[in-house]
């Protein structure tokens, strides 16, 4: 808790000079930033981290959703450039159905 105090004085103290008038030097500039980078970025890209990780644990052995061949979805008006012509470039026979079902 006094490591967040001591980081919140640091940051109003940087933001209330910017405020009366001073301007803030490119060194406390990259300062600041470099402190944000560490102390918000970095935590924030590592919990999303965790929360995909935990997410794809959970869902993992799902059951996938049963095929229903609506006529507006898979539409084929043209072949695809690779393969047969049929499946898309990161085609997965798992998850992605083919117009005429999946292939497992």
């Amino acid at each position: 808790m006094a490591a967040w105090a001591r980081a919140n004085r640091i940051f109003s103290r940087q933001f209330a000079s910017a405020a009366a008038g001073q301007h803030a030097t490119t060194e406390q500039t990259q300062v600041l930033w470099k402190r944000i980078s560490f102390f918000v970025g970095f935590p924030a890209i590592g919990l999303a981290m965790v929360n995909c990780y935990l997410n794809h644990q959970a869902h993992h052995n799902d059951p996938r959703p049963e095929f229903v061949p609506y006529d507006h979805m898979r539409v084929r008006t043209k072949k695809f450039p690779w393969g047969d012509g049929n499946h898309s470039l990161f085609h997965n026979p798992h998850a992605n159905a083919l117009p005429d079902g999946y292939e497992e």
